[in-house]
């Protein structure tokens, strides 16, 4: 194992009995939150620590078994024994490493998933509705919750936009490569001579801000407006006021919702929107100039970037940041995103490998 990856895993056996001690401290103890936020940090530390333990009682199995070689009566045996430990130690190995890679603490927090259609008109409006409807589809096979924070849908049908929240467990770390632009190509419904049309659009996915961290938002540089709710909800819908647009003056950064019952419950969802995208907004500045002398594989996230191609014809889906292509565009739509994220999850891995090693 690389110079680099044992510094990291010495660090992490320091790092577990530090917590063990913190603990065990009477002022700890007495403190639920501080308590329950180093006892998560303890099993994650605890976890790394154990295997690497387990890796470094192996390596002394291993020096054992082959001080024994040069016995002839015994030569056969180590060597099989030998082999089976070389074997165990190359997959504890991979599995340490990965567990080493830097961690994104947004990648636990539910997220905002943010679908707006782009070129094509009524097509991509449509196509914005699918998108919206695949994520929902996903979201479920993971056990995930989702709720519809804001809409506005098109005539013919889809979205102009749609917000959706979606909470679960490790959320936006599965999300947060579906940040981009989206291509589909397909005969719209519309489409008389069955020519194919392409169309886009964008999906900007953005972790819900921590309590602890949400940026503070001056009221002055508020502007709230209220106006009628339009589409479904019945007699009420039409005869209160209670959608509200938020505008954030300073940057001129627009959330609104219209579906809550309230005006109140609607000024709530609009205004944790309006943080989510404040942050994202700080957040891409600062990715940005990090960017500025490496672009990484997956890319910056942008909703300019080009990610992906659906392309209904061909039953084909076509990640472009990692060269992907799989041809089970139907299933996907349905809902089975699985290898996707497990392809993007698994490049943006092999990326931080490389850059750790860069700097080893």
């Amino acid at each position: 194992m690389k110079a680099v990856f044992r510094r990291s895993l010495d660090e992490f056996n320091r790092r577990a009995s530090e917590l063990e001690f913190l603990l065990s401290q009477p002022e700890v103890a007495t403190d639920s939150t501080q308590y329950l936020k180093l006892s998560r940090e303890l099993n994650e530390v605890g976890e790394v620590d154990r295997r690497w333990c387990e890796y470094q009682r192996l390596e002394t199995e291993q020096a054992a078994a082959q001080s024994l070689l040069g016995d002839p009566e015994l030569a056969d045996a180590a060597a099989d024994e030998m082999a089976e430990i070389s074997r165990r130690l190359s997959a504890l190995e991979a599995e340490l490493q990965r567990m080493l890679l830097p961690k994104d603490p947004d990648d636990a927090r539910p997220a905002f998933v943010e679908i707006r259609a782009g070129t094509g008109g009524d097509e991509s409006a449509l196509f914005a509705g699918d998108l919206a409807r695949m994520y929902t589809r996903y979201a479920a096979t993971q056990g995930w919750r989702v709720e519809v924070m804001s809409e506005a849908p098109a005539e013919l049908g889809g979205y102009k936009e749609v917000v959706l929240r979606i909470e679960g467990d490790g959320v936006y770390g599965q999300m947060r490569f579906e940040s981009g632009g989206h291509r589909v190509q397909r005969v719209p419904v519309t489409e008389t001579q069955g020519r194919i049309h392409t169309s886009a659009a964008t999906v900007a996915v953005m972790p819900e801000p921590d309590e602890a961290e949400v940026i503070t938002l001056n009221p002055a540089d508020l502007r709230i407006d209220t106006f009628r709710a339009s589409g479904a909800g019945g007699q009420h819908i039409n005869k209160t006021d209670s959608a509200v647009r938020v505008v954030h003056l300073p940057t001129g950064i627009v959330a609104e919702c219209q579906d809550g019952r309230s005006q109140h419950a609607n000024k709530a969802k609009a205004l944790q929107v309006l943080q989510a995208r404040l942050q994202e907004k700080e957040r891409a500045e600062r990715l940005a100039k990090e960017a500025a002398t490496r672009k990484g594989l997956i890319g910056s996230g942008d909703r300019s970037d080009r990610i992906r191609t659906y392309n209904f014809p061909q039953g084909r889906l076509t990640d472009h940041r990692i060269n992907l292509t799989l041809y089970k565009l139907g299933l996907i739509m349905e809902g089975e995103l699985q290898d996707v994220v497990y392809a993007l999850r698994t490049a943006r891995e092999a990326e931080q490998m490389a850059e750790l090693e860069g700097a080893g």
